[in-house]
């Protein structure tokens, strides 16, 4: 089986005796994209919420963020090319800018993955009890929250190979639970004719404005889009990463973005009760519109193939933490660095994996005390998340204003610069309308998210301050330029 011996090896010097095995093919690839963006997860979380703050018009969110991601995507792209190395994001802002940079991106991404983790793993509980019909209380979330990350654990410790079939099923969970049970729905079921997607139906904001309520209903769009990193992040184990990774980025977008559409379609077209659903009547609509279309029978079926699905995107989210944190640990960044680095006999970071699961079990016993905080940790996880994102295609603007020209083999040649900074510009207003505040009446419900990103951020600043974490590996930094130069001079 190919491992990584090959000129990747010339980007990143593993720990001595680590390595992956290349196993993961294109679709693979693209499969653990799609099922960690998750359209069916964003869409059933945030329906309600989004129709509610702004009608059906909520649904051009998804467009104008897939537009957004898919500049990033193709900065993301060009540097994950040059530099398909595993961790993604971490080695990506090493090597851009620097070692400190790196380690505060890497530390502010890394809790907001796993935020995201414990989000879906109670969002999927919720899927479950309606499964197999039991209450939904605090304490049976948490246990059937903590089991789930269990089983999916063992999954990905048992190898790569495993970890991409569960990927291709869940994608194709994915595609029959969003995009086939759309058009059903479109097809057999529609109620409101298509023009509804204009109507706000009567909604406004506080202040009588409807742009401030269409603003409100971003998050929507805001947390479906991010997850097609995952392809960078497990890079070494990527047959032709430099090639396949951004071609696999690009597809979860698209692919995203269109599923996304037409499942919301199918659910705004096909409700007749869309008025008392946009009024807030109606707190759980998407149980109730699979009723009337499917039956009982039928949206049992919807839910075994959306938990299937929601599995697959836990799966994701673990492989694409359990890599990161083995590539901080390869260069000595965390306690406990040498323990984390190391690699199973199944080419899998099995100690990495175990505190990745590990973490998310802990905030689930948090949200199990705090049952309300679940929506608050969500929104502090997407803004982590853009944050971190923003930090790369900074970095990258950086040095293209330095002279770079990436040098791998997938680029967008001289629309580069254009790119980078459309996609910054982009990044900076998704990260405005994330930090906005929320509705509640003490300061820490209205400004959760920023508390909570203070936190994180202070606390790695204080770590990285006090023990100097950057200063233990000789691994290369802040070598974009020369590292291009020395492609071009091999390749030539």
């Amino acid at each position: 089986m190919e491992q990584t011996t090959d000129k990747e090896n010339l980007q990143h010097q593993p720990v001595k005796g680590e390595q992956f095995n290349r196993s993961i093919g294109l679709m693979s690839n693209f499969a653990l994209g799609f099922t960690y963006l998750s359209p069916l997860t964003a869409v059933y979380s945030l329906f309600a919420l989004a129709v509610t703050l702004a009608g059906p018009p909520a649904i051009w969110w998804i467009l104008i963020v897939a537009c957004g991601q898919l500049l990033v995507a193709l900065v993301f792209g060009e540097v994950a090319s040059q530099y398909p190395i595993t961790g993604g994001l971490y080695p990506w802002a090493r090597r851009l800018w620097g070692k400190k940079y790196a380690w505060i991106a890497a530390w502010i991404y890394l809790w907001a993955l796993v935020v995201t983790i414990t989000s879906i793993a109670e969002y999927t509980a919720t899927f479950v009890a309606s499964l197999f019909h039991y209450a939904t209380s605090a304490g049976n979330m948490m246990l059937t929250s903590v089991v789930l990350l269990l089983i999916m654990m063992g999954v990905n410790m048992s190898g790569t190979k495993n970890l991409a079939r569960v990927a291709k099923i869940g994608f194709w969970c994915e595609i029959v639970s969003v995009i086939a049970l759309g058009i059903y729905l479109l097809i057999f079921h529609r109620a409101q004719p298509f023009s509804v997607v204009f109507d706000s139906m009567g909604v406004l904001s506080a202040d009588g404005n409807y742009t401030t309520a269409f603003m409100s209903a971003s998050l929507m769009g805001l947390f479906m889009f991010f997850g097609f990193e995952a392809c960078g992040n497990v890079a070494e184990e990527v047959k032709n990463p430099g090639k396949k990774i951004p071609v696999a980025m690009i597809l979860s977008i698209v692919f995203g973005a269109i599923s996304a559409v037409i499942s919301i379609m199918g659910y705004l077209l096909s409700s007749p009760d869309l008025q008392d659903i946009v009024n807030g009547k109606i707190a759980d609509p998407i149980p109730a519109i699979l009723n009337q279309a499917l039956g009982e029978t039928g949206a049992t079926i919807f839910i075994v193939v959306a938990v299937i699905a929601m599995l697959s995107c836990i799966l994701s989210l673990q492989a694409a933490l359990s890599r990161l944190i083995f590539s901080f640990s390869r260069d000595n960044m965390l306690p406990g660095s040498e323990w984390m680095s190391k690699i199973s006999k199944h080419s899998v970071p099995d100690n990495a994996m175990m505190v990745s699961c590990l973490l998310p079990v802990i905030i689930c016993v948090w949200v199990y005390f705090q049952p309300d905080s679940l929506a608050r940790i969500t929104a502090f996880a997407v803004i982590g998340i853009y944050i971190s994102f923003q930090m790369v295609v900074l970095a990258a603007l950086r040095q293209r204003l330095k002279g770079w020209k990436p040098a791998g083999e997938w680029t967008v040649g001289s629309w580069g610069i254009i790119v980078n900074v459309l996609a910054l510009a982009y990044g900076l207003c998704g990260i405005w309308l994330l930090a906005q505040p929320a509705a509640g009446e003490s300061f820490v419900d209205r400004w959760t998210v920023l508390v909570g990103l203070a936190i994180v951020i202070i606390s790695g600043l204080l770590y990285m301050f006090i023990t100097k974490p950057f200063g233990r590996s000789n691994a290369p930094e802040n070598d974009a330029i020369e590292y291009a130069r020395k492609l071009n001079a091999e390749q030539s």
